[in-house]
């Protein structure tokens, strides 16, 4: 049996058997989380009635500490776990946390399952993204695989409350959470059979603390990703503004209904389709740099269209806009991570993409219903279209333009020890003596000094980005 994407069809990676199995994992939990969201409204409804709104905003802040703080910890100390197990258990934890809501009677228990479901999600949501760039070695097979996730995530969002609303023709909402939960084991069972490819075993330098924030820290010395920080601000600012004051605009501005707010909201996940779909043709002809940049400049234009107070007609335009925008920036920023991440480090770039990402929306989200509350709709449009186009143009200097994977760079002497194997870092034939010389191996060695060039990241080799790449 092979991985490998039928040669016939090289760009589709559902000829990949094992990525259609976990391309099915994660259609099918995001559709039991969106059945859930739906459940978790009407449950909140029942327990406080007319408060739900501020328990439901008070359940999403604490969904979004949990990611922050918990997916760096896991991407961390990924390298210690056998990725597979990991996976099923995130998953199988899940599934009885979520069995557990319909037997919560006080808001405090909304709080703590929320907090806890999101803590495994934060282990599992990452580590199964740095799982995909192994099975999808080829980077434009890799590429349509973002595109379908990107494309499932939106129609989870259209299509969840369609699913719910019919399911809630034949059962109670408890039989929402009961489908969530079966949602989380069949995603378990579909991993159990794939042929999950081992994670490649790393050992730091340093101590506990120094492999928790190793993502992190990493993370923000390569200058492509914290570049991409300054874009998701930009998508946090964009997408907060739409989540959080649709309603408001189109019910208080506009005097329009509710089916008017799904429409709306639908054309920001439609101008999202969009992008993701035309994506993977356009990324094999032009670089990811230009591509986000672009994104990062329709949603500023997008945003700031709002406070032109547009009619409806003209509000789903550019409500279409703004998604289009999003979708640009995000459908290939896990193209941006892989590339500057190792093989082995991989789980812990990710994890500190999704904490950082989330971070963004953590700070957007309350900043977008604050103003829009004190300042109106409008006003609040030209400030956060302010901001997105400072941080556009932040990352279009942050992003070198010239973005080598190669790099000519230099290295100190150095003497140490950590697990290793025999590469272009580690070609020494010493220090072996009375030791087991199979490789992986363990033993102390010296580095001497040398200037050399390869594709460049940031690991416990290279711990800064080099300030010149030039020979």
């Amino acid at each position: 049996m092979t991985n490998a994407v039928d040669a016939s069809e090289p760009l589709n990676p559902l000829r990949n058997r094992e990525f259609r199995k976990l391309f099915s994992a994660q259609v099918i939990a995001l559709v039991g989380t969106g059945l859930s969201t739906v459940a978790l409204t009407l449950l909140a409804y029942d327990l406080v009635g007319g408060n739900a709104a501020a328990v439901l905003g008070t359940a999403l802040a604490f969904k979004m500490i949990a990611y922050v703080v918990f997916a760096p910890i896991v991407g961390g100390l990924a390298h210690r776990f056998s990725r597979k197990p990991f996976l099923i258990g995130m998953d199988i934890v899940r599934a009885a946390i979520v069995l557990a809501m319909p037997f919560v009677t006080q808001v405090w228990q909304i709080y703590l399952l929320i907090f806890v479901l999101n803590l495994f999600s934060a282990g599992f949501k990452p580590v199964f993204a740095a799982t995909i760039p192994d099975i999808l070695p080829e980077e434009r097979a890799y590429t349509r695989a973002l595109s379908m996730s990107r494309l499932a995530y939106d129609l989870e969002n259209l299509l969840s409350p369609t699913f719910a609303a019919l399911a809630l023709l034949f059962m109670t909402y408890t039989g929402l959470f009961i489908a969530n939960s079966v949602a989380f084991l069949i995603s378990a069972v579909l991993i159990v059979v794939t042929a999950v490819p081992a994670s490649q075993q790393v050992s730091r330098l340093g101590n506990l603390w120094s492999e928790i924030s190793f993502g992190t820290v990493s993370y923000f010395k390569t200058p492509r990703l914290r570049a991409l920080c300054a874009l998701y601000l930009g998508v946090s600012a964009a997408s907060a503004m739409i989540i959080v004051n649709t309603v408001i605009y189109v019910k208080e501005n506009l005097g329009l209904t509710s089916t008017d707010v799904a429409a709306a909201l639908a054309a920001a996940g439609g101008g999202s389709m969009i992008a993701a779909l035309t994506l993977p043709k356009v990324l094999d002809k032009v670089a990811d740099r230009p591509v986000m940049l672009m994104g990062g400049a329709v949603m500023a234009v997008g945003v700031f269209l709002i406070s032109s107070g547009p009619q409806f007609p003209q509000m789903l335009g550019v409500w279409f806009l703004i998604g289009l925008g999003w979708s640009l920036v995000q459908t290939p920023a896990g193209r941006v991570v892989n590339r500057s991440s190792s093989a082995a480090d991989r789980s812990a770039f990710f994890s500190a993409q999704f904490a950082i990402s989330h971070a963004c929306w953590l700070l957007f989200y309350p900043i977008a219903g604050q103003l829009g509350t004190r300042l109106g709709v409008e006003t609040t449009a030209i400030w956060l279209a302010g901001g997105i186009a400072v941080f556009t143009v932040l990352a279009a200097r942050l992003w070198p333009r010239d973005d080598a994977v190669v790099l000519v760079h230099e290295h100190q002497s150095v003497e140490h020890s950590h697990e290793h194997s025999h590469d272009e870092h580690h070609d020494h034939e010493g220090n072996h003596a009375g030791l087991n010389a199979d490789e992986p191996h363990t033993h102390v060695h010296a580095h001497a000094a040398v200037r050399h060039s390869h594709a460049y990241v940031i690991d416990d080799h290279h711990a800064s980005w080099p300030a010149s790449s030039t020979p």
